[in-house]
């Protein structure tokens, strides 16, 4: 597993408190610039009403999911769907922004407006492959749940802080019609740290097997991390080591795209988790 990364990144909402261009600043040295423009490829998830209305607003530098659009915006969030595509057709790592996991098909929420995960997930679904799809974030990956949720070729399961943003991720939300059982959550209690963390990783792993995916997505979001900003969660660096390492020990491939993560420590969760996937 490498990282792909893309300075255009940088340039959306830069200067944000939240979800801000300090977060992945620190890839800017030594990684080689990955160019791929993923427009189309969106409409394997998004309307296209809403697509046009992203469009839009970026261009009219409007006001949208708690971010301030831009040209730059839009560009940003296009290479991001294209990483993560030729993330999860190389097992590789793709560092983008803006994150995806709370964007529905026709709404944008939480700083996301494509689902970058969801698109590279229904590609490979038409591809005639079965995805497993981990969400680590510490936020429920609400906009991925609502997206598969009445789909038995996709397993999705979120590991995330109870009661915290956007609100769901309760553990009865399991899928509905031929989606039932193919949902899990795991909402953790505030302060819950490595050992809770990694034994959701484990139930979600055995029931992954059971499943036998082609493919494992994971929505690596890194705000569960104890330096994080937004949560009040107390996961280490060493948590994300043996995620990567669990992972890519059960399954043979396996990508991942960041999400969330509000300190400025991401560069080091990714490499922990890299590093974990790679057994170095």
């Amino acid at each position: 597993m490498k990282t792909l990364f893309n300075k255009k990144f940088l340039n959306h909402n830069p200067n944000s408190f939240g979800e801000g261009a300090y977060r992945i600043r620190d890839f800017n040295n030594g990684i080689e610039e990955t160019e791929y423009n993923g427009e189309k490829y969106l409409t394997l998830v998004h309307t296209k009403d809403y697509l046009q209305e992203i469009h839009e607003a970026s261009m009219r530098y409007s006001l949208l999911a708690e971010v301030e659009l831009t040209p730059e915006s839009y560009e940003a969030a296009l290479h991001a769907v294209g990483l993560t595509i030729l993330a999860s057709e190389q097992n590789d790592f793709a560092v983008v922004r803006p994150p995806g996991h709370h964007a529905k098909r026709s709404r944008a929420d939480g700083f996301c407006f494509f689902n970058n995960i969801a698109i590279a997930t229904q590609k490979l679904v038409e591809d005639g492959k079965k995805v497993f799809i981990i969400d680590i974030d510490g936020h429920h990956g609400d906009g991925t749940q609502s997206i598969f949720y009445d789909s038995d070729k996709v397993l999705f399961c979120s590991i995330h802080q109870q009661h915290a943003y956007p609100g769901t991720g309760a553990a009865y939300e399991t899928g509905e019609k031929v989606g039932e059982g193919f949902t899990m959550n795991f909402p953790l209690p505030a302060g819950s740290g490595d050992e809770e963390f990694l034994l959701s990783v484990d139930k979600a792993i055995e029931k992954a097997l059971d499943f036998k995916p082609d493919v494992v997505g994971v929505s690596a979001g890194f705000d569960g991390y104890e330096k994080d900003m937004l949560l009040n969660l107390n996961y280490t660096l060493d948590s994300y080591y043996e995620c990567g390492r669990r992972l890519s020990e059960s399954f043979e491939n396996v990508f991942a795209v960041l999400e969330g993560g509000y300190h400025q420590d991401v560069r080091k969760c990714v490499d922990n988790f890299i590093n974990g996937v790679n057994n170095k």
